[in-house]
């Protein structure tokens, strides 16, 4: 039986056309031309290897990158093409299209429309601390450009998803950084920290950062704006799974399809180490059954350490991503997800509140009926708490430089 999986395509390598301050993908060694397009041979050997190799009827193509315009529109209108010509009848093919929106002009947001493709855009918040960080060749902000061409889509009928990255620097900024994406008016967000790499978050400032983020969504705008990570907490809460495979328990469903056919074990783990095959040459459907993948994907939940495993919150991070365990945990092990803490704190925070929230909506409460049972609550809970009384959420700081701003 054939098993689901996700092939993101990076159709044009580590070829961008911004010069990102954390990027780490410019860093990965391949072992090929790491900036050389997909040759068309190579793009029908994936089209046709991919949609053979899963169960359907649905088949997903990510295309990522670098920066995977570069590729050019007749790349992808040939793309498309070869979809539908190896697409079994009563089949589908969904494309998703993660860009850093530069070279959104009109010819392409009509493309993109008319061939159905989900988009998503990098942008970092505010424009101050996305100019910081995404600058173009020539070493110039990038905000402007990039927020008309997310219009662009708009007024072609798509919303884009919106990716944030998290830095040091971002995470001071939450509530605002929070309010200019949902500002932008695609309904949908999603935050990636930034982890390993210059401008790496603190565990204990991206916790604070969530919180922040979580308290300016939750009780002003449930059921209008969705954020990816709350949405996956909220998933847990129903019964479900988590989808995103760094909070899953395991991994290595995601394979990387690199310009020149080479397939890896995962996004963050593009180097010789993890080469598993070639799709020139492989069926996907077997290379992602070979042993080293299997036991790549396992690794995640066998290598928990203790605390991990007695975690109450377990359940929502997964031990979080390969990449990112290599801190110590309480008791001394090594392979400590680095970014615990300030999970662990925003876990603590926000699941009470989620809680609520599905038990409202368990009664048909609209959501704006439990934002305002949800704020009462917040204000009657901190009333009798003065400025510079310790936060009762156990931080050890007064209240007036905690939770005072989270309250609504």
């Amino acid at each position: 039986m054939k098993k689901p999986f996700v092939l993101m395509i990076k159709p044009v390598g580590a070829s961008c056309n911004m010069q990102c301050a954390y990027c780490y993908y410019l860093k990965t060694q391949t072992g090929a031309d790491r900036h050389a397009h997909m040759p068309r041979e190579t793009l029908e050997s994936l089209i046709r290897n991919y949609i053979e190799s899963v169960p359907g009827p649905i088949v997903s193509f990510t295309w990522h990158g670098g920066e995977p315009t570069l590729a050019g529109l007749d790349f992808y209108r040939e793309a498309v093409r070869l979809e539908k010509q190896y697409l079994p009848e009563g089949w589908e093919c969904w494309n998703n299209l993660q860009t850093n929106g530069l070279l959104l002009d009109d010819e392409w947001c009509r493309f993109l429309r008319e061939e159905h493709f989900d988009v998503g855009v990098s942008i970092d918040g505010t424009q101050m601390i996305h100019d910081l960080y995404r600058k173009d060749g020539q070493g110039e902000g990038t905000y402007q450009r990039v927020t008309e061409n997310i219009r662009r889509l708009q007024q072609h009928g798509i919303q884009p998803d919106l990716l944030c990255t998290v830095t040091e620097t971002t995470a001071q900024h939450g509530r605002e950084v929070y309010l200019a994406l949902r500002d932008l008016g695609t309904g949908w967000m999603q935050f990636i920290p930034i982890v390993q790499q210059e401008q790496q978050v603190s565990p204990a400032s991206y916790g604070s950062f969530l919180k922040d983020v979580f308290s300016a969504w939750i009780f002003h705008d449930l059921g209008r704006t969705q954020v990816q990570l709350f949405s996956e907490m909220g998933q847990v809460l129903r019964g479900g799974e988590a989808s995103l495979c760094w909070m899953a328990p395991t991994c290595g469903n995601v394979l990387i399809a690199e310009n020149d056919g080479s397939i890896f074990a995962c996004d963050h783990f593009v180097d010789p180490a993890h080469r598993i095959g070639d799709l020139t040459k492989e069926a996907l459907s077997d290379i992602l059954l070979v042993p080293e993948q299997q036991a790549f994907g396992n690794s995640k939940k066998e290598k928990l350490t203790q605390q991990c495993r007695r975690c109450p919150y377990l359940k929502y991070c997964g031990g979080g991503c390969l990449k990112d365990r290599f801190g110590v945990s309480e008791d001394g092990e090594q392979g400590q997800y680095y970014l615990c803490e300030g999970l662990y704190d925003f876990f603590g925070y926000a699941e009470p509140l989620l809680k609520k929230a599905a038990e409202g909506a368990g009664r048909g409460e609209s959501p704006q009926q439990i934002m305002n049972a949800l704020v009462q609550e917040e204000r009657i809970k901190y009333r009798s708490v003065g400025r510079n009384d310790l936060c009762p959420c156990g931080s050890g700081k007064k209240f007036k430089a905690c939770c005072q701003r989270r309250v609504p």
